[in-house]
């Protein structure tokens, strides 16, 4: 079997435009979480998002820096942050071919879970108060999800697989691991794989607490919102921004002489067949995605050092991932090491894997477990090593990165240190 390696990163969330702040950040434990900005408040439930840094911030996202003036109106800010975050991670990579066959052998895998929400709901309002003559003919292309992945296959000539993933919060990690099996297939050398996401608006921010799954007591205090494993978790807090990976088969980027960041050595998923929302209370899904990475891998359970959770910080979602690491882990769970991103920077839906794959590839490069946020009170059954308020020093050799989706999607990457 081809092996895969990673070697570039791109990412953009409400701690940073770019891979390095948003990292730097989360290990200084900042949280990117504040009121909501842009849109009418009024009646919401939740008021809580992470958003990316606003106009006039050092860090702002300038779209302008991505795409040309034409481009910028014509498309979802799902397609800017996922053209963006990839161009980051091409360039991380070192990797912009000139050749024809080595543009053909470059493939595109990018996800979203709710794609063009903003984009869709604007244009309904724009239809219903002035007409369908004020539609925009670029309204469906600019909001569809495959599109961040036209953009560049056209403006790059990549003419390997082209493909998009839309399974809920899992998004970003199948687009990963699906993408390392079209390497693993000789369909490609090189992928761009990951996703992106940007539904914070009043109607997803409705449409979430209308299924109870937002946090709602901490509106005053946005901070605190997002409190993975506390006992006064309420919910997620929704946030927005794009994460890429570059994968490559080894021998490809080994004879370029490329950066390798770590290999993808293991993938597994699952489904439920359970509930369109909630996970069973045994965790049984999130455990068979787990053992078939660790079992892709060819690795046991005792040499995880570091698992960046799904961790939500809802009441029931917590719970059941902490009883299946436990399930599969058994007694070297209490040797883990384990965080919830999400504190940080906030649930990025269909985007929360790919960034999340990220922050475990830093992770493992820098022997650094990163911090979970408002841990202050921990639920009785959650008696494991979180990671409280600040990061931790440790070997990490191999990482594991859980995400899973509404409908009981379910993904594990596993990333390890390259051992030869």
């Amino acid at each position: 079997m081809k092996r895969v390696v990673v070697t570039g990163i791109g990412a953009i969330t409400a701690l940073g435009s770019s891979s390095k702040t948003t990292w730097d950040n989360i290990l200084e434990s900042k949280s990117g979480a504040k009121e909501a900005r842009g849109f009418d408040l009024s009646g919401l439930r939740s008021t809580v998002a992470c958003q990316l840094p606003p106009k006039g911030d050092p860090d702002e996202f300038r779209p302008e820096d991505w795409l040309t003036p034409k481009e910028i109106p014509r498309v979802d800010p799902f397609i800017q942050y996922g053209i963006a975050a990839s161009k980051q991670a091409l360039e991380d990579a070192g990797w912009n071919p000139s050749d024809n066959f080595e543009r053909e052998r470059t493939g595109i895998y990018l996800g979203s879970g709710i794609a063009g929400l903003q984009r869709i709901s604007t244009n309904t309002q724009i239809l219903d108060e002035r007409g369908p003559k004020r539609i925009s003919p670029f309204f469906v292309p600019g909001s569809l999800a495959n599109m961040t992945g036209g953009y560049l296959s056209i403006e790059f000539g990549f003419g390997g697989p082209n493909l998009a993933v839309s399974t809920a919060c899992s998004s970003g990690a199948h687009a990963i691991g699906e993408s390392a099996r079209i390497i693993q297939w000789g369909d490609a050398d090189v992928m761009i794989a990951g996703a992106s996401e940007a539904s914070v608006c009043r109607l997803a921010i409705a449409g979430f607490a209308a299924a109870r799954a937002l946090s709602t007591s901490f509106n005053d205090t946005p901070q605190k919102a997002s409190r993975p494993w506390d006992r006064a978790r309420d919910g997620f807090v929704i946030g927005e921004g794009a994460g890429v990976v570059i994968l490559e088969e080894y021998e490809h980027a080994k004879k370029r002489g490329a950066k390798i960041y770590c290999e993808l050595s293991g993938y597994g998923m699952s489904g439920d067949a359970h509930h369109i929302t909630a996970p069973p209370e045994n965790g049984k899904g999130a455990q068979r995605a787990m053992v078939r990475a660790l079992e892709t891998a060819q690795l046991s359970p005792s040499e995880i050092n570091y698992i960046n959770a799904h961790g939500t910080s809802t009441p029931l979602g917590d719970i059941v991932e902490v009883r299946a690491i436990k399930s599969v882990f058994g007694s070297h769970a209490d040797n883990l090491a384990i965080s919830s991103t999400k504190s940080s920077i906030g649930h990025l839906l269909g985007a929360a894997g790919s960034v999340e794959a990220v922050v475990s590839i830093l992770a493992l490069k820098n022997n650094i477990a990163p911090p979970t946020l408002n841990l202050e009170n921990p639920d009785e059954e959650c008696d494991l090593n979180f990671v409280p308020h600040r990061a931790q020093e440790r070997p990490i050799n191999h990482v594991i990165s859980n995400s899973f989706g509404f409908g009981g999607t379910n993904a594990s990457l596993l990333f390890s240190k390259l051992d030869s």
